[in-house]
C-alpha cells in the first residue's frame, strides 16, 4: 500500500474497486469530521469515490497529519 512517509507513517493510500481508500488515522478522521460528511468514513478510513475526490481536502488531511504528528 503506498504511504507518505516522512521519518513516520503520514498516511496510505489504495485504490480498490468503487473508491479511493485513504488512511490518515482516526484522529485525523474526527479532526476533518465536518469536513468528511459527504464520504463514507470509517475508524482512520475516508472512502472517496472515483469523480469524487476533493485534492485540497487530501492536501489538508495530508498536512494535517504531518504537522501534528497524527498519522495512520
Amino acid at each position: 500500500m503506498p504511504t507518505y512517509w516522512k521519518k513516520h507513517n503520514i498516511l496510505h493510500f489504495a485504490a480498490s474497486k468503487g473508491h479511493i481508500g485513504l488512511y490518515p488515522g482516526p484522529a485525523a478522521v474526527m479532526q476533518f469530521a465536518e469536513e468528511l460528511q459527504s464520504y463514507k468514513t470509517d475508524k482512520g478510513t475516508i472512502r472517496i469515490p472515483y469523480g469524487g475526490i476533493d485534492a485540497v481536502l487530501i492536501e489538508k488531511t495530508a498536512k494535517w497529519c504531518w504537522e501534528t504528528g497524527n498519522h495512520a
